[in-house]
């Protein structure tokens, strides 16, 4: 004879420990992104979404921003869970500390070297190099070298690139640089995957 959980006070109170022992998982923010069917990609290096970020070009630089690119995503190849996204970093210029919630992360060094910072340890890196990223793990990462900085970067679970292109144009578009009140209001609207650490 079957019991219900209900009508046995050990059963019922087992499964009410299971339910606050499940770690709490905040839930995805709606997004506007429109998936398309899984479809295989071939791409070049230079090929994908390539999009240059809102802001003011870097002090001594040619007045030009360098573009990024999503590669693969919901709307690039139609992966509902992987992301995949390839950037130079100039010289000089970092990645502002953060964290992201649900999603670990892996960047691969394809060119330069630099530091990153992960949690409260910095380590330096080069070409070649494989950086992890377990999800809500500090990270920071700088170009300390004298050419850019190619990674490729890759994540388990979508989210942060809708925060890359909200804070972007399609390459070719005209920039006008975000004020601090429009990166804030980005930051807090993607807050529920990417948390950014207050700058001075």
């Amino acid at each position: 004879m079957q019991v219900h959980p209900r009508n046995h006070p050990t059963a019922l109170l087992a499964l009410i420990g299971l339910a606050a022992c499940a770690p709490a998982v905040p839930a995805p923010a709606p997004t506007n992104t429109v998936a398309v069917p899984p479809t295989p990609l071939v791409l070049s290096i230079d090929q994908g979404e390539r999009r240059v970020r809102r802001r003011a070009p870097d002090p001594g630089s040619s007045g030009l921003t360098t573009p990024f690119i999503i590669k693969v995503d919901r709307r690039n190849g139609g992966s509902p869970e992987l992301v995949m996204g390839y950037e130079d970093i100039t010289p000089g210029q970092a990645m502002v500390p953060h964290r992201h919630l649900l999603a670990d992360e892996i960047i691969f060094v394809h060119a330069g070297s630099g530091v990153v910072a992960l949690g409260d340890h910095q380590t330096p890196f080069a070409t070649g190099a494989t950086i992890y990223i377990p999800r809500n793990t500090r990270v920071a990462v700088r170009n300390t070298g004298t050419v850019p900085l190619s990674i490729a970067f890759f994540f388990s679970r979508p989210g942060f690139e809708e925060l890359l292109r909200e804070s972007s144009v399609p390459e070719g578009d005209s920039m006008i640089p975000l004020t601090a009140a429009e990166r804030a209001a980005i930051r807090a609207r993607n807050a529920w995957h990417t948390v950014y650490e207050p700058q001075p």
